[in-house]
Formats: C-alpha cells, structure tokens, sequence
C-alpha cells in the first residue's frame, strides 16, 4: 500500500462544470494507496457544491478500483473566508501521510500522483513536491516546465515560476500551512512555495501532469487586489527586493496594474524602479504603453496568454 493522499479542491461554487471535471481527474489517478478528497466550499452553501458533484462523487465516494479506495465529500469552509483559509479546512481535516492541492477548473492528467509521491519518497529530507504544466487558454495549450529536478528558494526570488503552480502541490501533511493574512488570497501558492523551499529545494518532477485552464481566474482584472498581493509579498519577503530580475518583475508587476487602473502617476513610479533594477526590464515599458493609452491591459493579457504567459 502506497502512502495516503488527500486531495483539498476549493471552489466558490461557480464552476459547475470545470469542477466535476476537477474532481474527476483525481479521482482517475492510477495510484496504488487511499485518495481522500474534500471538496470546500468557500461563501455558498455545501448543499450546492454537493449537488454539483453528485454524481462524480455519488460513483466514486466508497468505491474500490483496482484496489484504490477514493472516497469524497464535501463541507464548508471552516475558517477565515477566501482561498487561503478554504485550503487550510481541507488541511485541518485530513489525515493522510501527503496533502495535494487542485484548483476547481484545472486538471490533473495522467500519471501525476504517482509520479509525484514516488520523486518525495525518494527524497526522504524533502516535504514539499510540484511539476510541470499544461497552460490552456481558448484552443490553445502550451507546456510550461521549469528546466530543473530541484527548485530552489533563489528560483522563486528571481522568477515566480508559474509552473509551481498551486495545482502542481503535493507535500507531507503537517509539512506547511496557508499563510490566510494574504490579501484577498493573493500571492499565498507563491509565498507557501517560497517558505517550503526556504526549508529544502521542492522536488519537482518536469514533466507536464496538470493542465491550467487560464481564462476563468477569479483574480485576473482585480488590479487593486493584485497591487496589495505584491505589496504583501514585498514586505513579507525582503529578498525579493534584493535580488535585481526578480525585483524588477514585482516592480513591473506594480506598474502595470497602477496604469490597468488609469493610475498614470504611480505607474510611471514603478516603472522607473523596475528600470532602476534591471534595465530594459520588459513589463515597465508594457505599463508605461498601457498608461499612455498606446494597448489596453485586456490586450496585453490576451497576447501573453496566448503564449502560455502572464504580466
């Protein structure tokens, strides 16, 4: 018997058909141990995220598939409301060897749970696991891997390495928590993946084994919530400001989002900090054409996304 995961999707209870697609793709995993999976439901009542996956988990909730007992079900989230504090109700009632994030309209593909637990198994020093990804955007899908078996805390400071993506999770339960002061739950996935990798480099298995549906975020357009997510994010970990790439992306980040909200006068500020850091520094110059009225933020998104990317 393998050792035993479980699973913790959050949702709103908006994405009536991403989710059971969501759970689905767990639940489908090829994984010889037990897969828990709470599904929380985060500001709408449990009864109505219950209903939306009945019958995904009504066929798997207590069966035995070749030997793998998957179990589901679903409750409310017991703490601070938001993303953060959701996870962290999944965390609390969990009592599996690992614990594994997946957002409520990404999917796991094949392979991925295996894979994952056996490269932690292998690592007994490590606590904290991710992989590679599949972004999807409209028709489009585009890999996006990190080029590395090993990801470090200097990785994470210099790049956010979308690939560390929250989906991508899987770590030892009682390894870490989601820090839920997050500012409109802003920024947790990358400050958990900070903090873990502070303690060992997270394992991560470069292959492609989550696809990431970008195009229904609930955070892309809300300018103000991603300024105060950066703002904490700074002030939370000083060395991103002490490494020059990676702050001269936070302070582009800044600018782009001041001139999304017409913001001309703070913008042109970050701006001239992410040049003062790293010269050239790409997303200034894209906020400072946003702030003249030169492209549009949605434009410029769309552009990124296509290729597998963001601001």
């Amino acid at each position: 018997m393998r050792p035993s995961v479980g699973v913790v999707i959050p949702t709103r209870g908006d994405r009536p058909g991403p989710l059971p697609a969501a759970l689905t793709g767990v639940l489908a995993q090829e994984y010889a141990g037990r897969v828990e999976v709470v599904v929380v439901a985060d500001g709408v009542p449990a009864s109505v995220v219950a209903q939306q996956v009945s019958g995904v988990a009504g066929y798997a909730a207590g069966s035995d598939a070749g030997g793998d007992l998957r179990t589901v079900r679903v409750l409310g989230n017991r703490r601070a409301a938001g993303l953060p504090g959701a996870r962290n109700t999944g965390i609390s009632v969990l009592g599996t060897d690992y614990v594994a994030f997946c957002d409520d309209d990404d999917l796991w593909l094949p392979g991925k749970l295996a894979a994952q637990v056996a490269a932690l198994e292998e690592e007994p020093d490590a606590g904290f696991a991710s992989c590679a990804v599949e972004v999807e955007y409209g028709d489009r899908r585009v890999p996006r891997l990190a080029g590395t078996g090993r990801v470090t805390h200097r990785h994470l400071t210099r790049s956010r390495m979308m690939m560390v993506h929250s989906s991508t999770f899987l770590f030892r339960r009682g390894w870490t928590w989601v820090d839920e002061s997050a500012p409109a739950g802003q920024n947790e996935d990358w400050d958990l993946a900070l903090r873990a990798a502070w303690r060992h480099p997270i394992v991560h298995v470069d292959r492609p084994l989550v696809r990431v549906r970008w195009g229904s975020s609930h955070y892309v357009g809300r300018w103000a919530d991603r300024i105060a997510g950066l703002e904490w994010m700074l002030a939370r970990h000083p060395g991103l400001a002490a490494e020059p790439r990676g702050a001269a992306r936070v302070y582009g980040q800044l600018a782009f989002c001041h001139a999304a909200l017409g913001r001309r006068r703070e913008a042109a500020r970050w701006s001239l900090r992410a040049f003062s850091a790293r010269p050239g520094e790409p997303r200034a110059a894209v906020a400072l054409a946003v702030a003249g009225g030169l492209v549009s933020p949605r434009a410029v998104l769309h552009a990124l996304h296509l290729r597998g990317h963001g601001i």
